[in-house]
């Protein structure tokens, strides 16, 4: 009986201090174990989005603005409207008109010349952090009166240091009242429209 409780004793010695080098799960290897899934973002979720309109409301026969703020997650980037190498996806937005409005323009900030480990000696023009899209429109004649939305499509590839993720459309609003010609209008969120610098 000594004998055999000897045994047990290495035993569970053994095996216990096996499961305390492999995290707790006795027989599996830190190497072989599967990454945790939730560690990389979807690559929807990796940008978020706010849409502002400049008038309000917005009378027909005026021009007005949209503007689309991106808020990008910390440690990721997405290619500037005009990227460093022909082969990188760049950021766009693509409006999809209701019958009465014109896209007049569509602005896109400056990026930033980063490098990253994966380009250490070729620096990429990127958005970080929180970036503002802007489209110039004007509401015609016969812009139906009341409110209206236009789907706006965003198109983008976020990146980390080390990963690119799948190329996103995100599709996105602008929401807006429209009013009859001569309506009294007001500028609103000059927060967002005063601050904006094209890239030109």
């Amino acid at each position: 009986m000594r004998f055999r409780f000897v045994l047990l004793a290495v035993a569970v010695t053994f095996f216990g201090s096996f499961a305390i080098g492999t995290g707790g799960r006795l027989g599996a290897s830190p190497a072989l174990a599967p990454q945790d899934s939730s560690a990389v973002p979807s690559a929807s979720s990796v940008v978020k989005t706010r849409t502002f309109v400049s008038l309000e409301p917005v009378p027909r026969e005026r021009e007005f603005q949209a503007a689309v703020v991106l808020d990008i997650a910390r440690g990721y980037h997405i290619n500037s409207h005009k990227p460093t190498d022909a082969y990188l996806i760049p950021t766009t937005l693509t409006a999809q008109l209701p019958t009465g409005f014109e896209l007049e323009d569509t602005i896109y900030p400056k990026g930033q010349l980063v490098k990253f480990a994966f380009s250490p000696n070729h620096g990429l023009d990127v958005y970080t952090e929180s970036v503002t899209l802007l489209l110039r429109l004007a509401a015609h004649a016969d812009a139906p009166l009341g409110a209206t939305e236009i789907p706006i499509m965003l198109r983008y590839q976020a990146c980390n240091d080390t990963t690119c993720l799948p190329p996103v459309k995100l599709p996105v609003s602008a929401k807006l009242e429209v009013a009859n010609k001569g309506t009294t209008s007001r500028e609103v969120h000059p927060e967002i429209f005063s601050r904006l610098v094209p890239a030109r």
